[in-house]
């Protein structure tokens, strides 16, 4: 078939959320989460693999009851320069808020990232659900969930303009006429919005690529709407494949309500394969897995991050679910709003809620090689997804996937054989978006409409 599965790999570290105990596995490295030689490992285990793109989360707040992964990490951009170097096809997706940075400063640093990488930079754009941020930053209130959606959208159209401050012939570097610029060809942004003013230029070309290339993780209707209006890949919660084929569709509807083509926005679901030689093995390994993770303690202090890092520990653990909504207005909204509708409708009580929050869900990705393969296809064929966000626990269990699953994929014909590109854009089937000033110099001389032609490129 012509279109692809697309593969990106999601390093853990000592153990993220849902992973509490995976730091005392005697495989894990215990300073793997700050160990520069894992995630080149990692990276370069991917790109061997054929995969798209290694994805590096990020956020800004902590406290002592967060998991392992979180209390000691190398900041996302610092590290994927560092794996650029060492690399040469995978995709480098960084997560980076855009309520706690300013457009000037981060766009420059995805354009260095875009640059040290040969065209392979993506930039996972988050609002900050963790309230706590705000107080690392000297404010003391968190923006409310409106106002940080509508500053993403303008943050990212700050930056994509400021990544087009030159043309693609800006630089003549005539040594004879000595003209290194062409000045016509160098444009200030000059942007004055709601959220931000930007003078510009930016002091950097355009990579191979372009532009890197936006990610989202739109599950809210207002993450919806900036997904289908910014993103061209997104980051999406899976879950079963009738709530995916919800999804994928919704999301492409949108895209197209919005002008753009469905076909340059690229969904990849999060996928946890647990892969061994028999289905029975895969199925008993998943189900150690979540035993190894399940501490309560700390599923309680996860529940806290949807409320503005509330600490639930206060309450009566056997009383009903406490009324926090109001806590979740300037956190994460969706989230909190999904468990409190299920403490109401099913009576729960706070332990209940926290029990339920980490239990056991078997993985639609578990079983024998060819039992994951086929689950893979079924749900691609469905349209369910364009990619899956890959995460393991070990290099075994990586592998495992590697060596076992791909190869009945590219016998399928669903996974490439070789990359396409050299580029991230090019191995994801997305094209380089023209440089807007360029199209305004050629639309005044045709006497057309820029925002029409901006618009039927994207």
């Amino acid at each position: 078939m012509s279109r692809k599965i697309h593969l990106a790999l999601h390093p853990a570290g000592v153990g993220g959320p849902g992973q509490h105990g995976l730091w005392k596995d005697e495989r894990i490295a215990k300073n793997a989460s700050i160990d520069i030689n894992y995630y080149i490992q990692q990276a370069q285990a991917a790109e061997h693999a054929l995969f798209d793109a290694l994805f590096i989360v990020d956020s800004q707040f902590i406290n002592a009851t967060y998991p392992a992964h979180y209390l000691n990490r190398l900041e996302p951009l610092t590290l994927l320069s560092a794996v650029a170097t060492h690399t040469k096809h995978i995709g480098l997706v960084g997560t980076a808020s855009s309520t706690y940075n300013s457009p000037f400063n981060l766009a420059r640093r995805f354009g260095s990232l875009d640059h040290i990488s040969g065209g392979r930079a993506g930039w996972n754009v988050v609002t900050s659900f963790d309230t706590g941020v705000s107080r690392n930053f000297g404010l003391e209130d968190h923006l409310d969930y409106d106002t940080r959606y509508a500053r993403a959208e303008e943050f990212v159209k700050v930056a994509r303009g400021l990544w087009d401050s030159y043309e693609d012939d800006a630089f003549p570097a005539d040594a004879e006429s000595g003209r290194f610029l062409d000045p016509d060809k160098l444009h200030a942004l000059e942007h004055k919005g709601e959220h931000f003013s930007v003078a510009g230029p930016l002091n950097l070309s355009r990579s191979p690529q372009g532009q890197p290339v936006i990610f989202q993780a739109g599950v809210s209707e207002e993450g919806r709407n900036l997904a289908a209006q910014v993103a061209e890949g997104i980051y999406a919660p899976g879950g079963t494949i009738e709530s995916a084929q919800e999804y994928y569709r919704d999301i492409k509807r949108r895209t197209a309500e919005a002008g753009r083509n469905p076909d340059h926005i690229k969904i990849f679901i999060h996928g946890g394969p647990v892969v061994a030689a028999t289905d029975e093995a895969a199925q008993r390994r998943d189900q150690e897995i979540h035993a190894e993770d399940d501490d309560f303690d700390r599923n309680l202090a996860l529940l806290g991050r949807s409320f503005g890092a509330h600490d639930f520990s206060v309450h009566d653990l056997d009383a009903p679910f406490p009324d926090v909504a109001h806590l979740a207005e300037r956190g994460g909204r969706t989230g909190a709003a999904r468990i409190i509708d299920r403490a109401k409708s099913e009576n729960l009580t706070l332990r209940q809620v926290a029990q339920g929050l980490n239990g056991y869900r078997k993985s639609p990705f578990v079983g024998a090689p060819k039992t994951v393969a086929d689950t893979i296809e079924k749900w691609f064929r469905a349209g369910t997804f364009d990619g899956i966000n890959l995460a393991f626990r070990t290099n075994d269990e990586l592998n495992a996937f590697v060596d076992g699953v791909v190869p009945i994929l590219q016998e399928r014909g669903l996974f490439r054989t070789e990359y396409e590109a050299d580029t991230f854009r090019g191995n994801l089937g997305l094209p380089i978006p023209e440089n807007g000033n360029t199209v305004r110099r050629r639309d005044e001389a045709a006497g057309t409409n820029t925002n029409e032609s901006l618009e039927a490129a994207s």
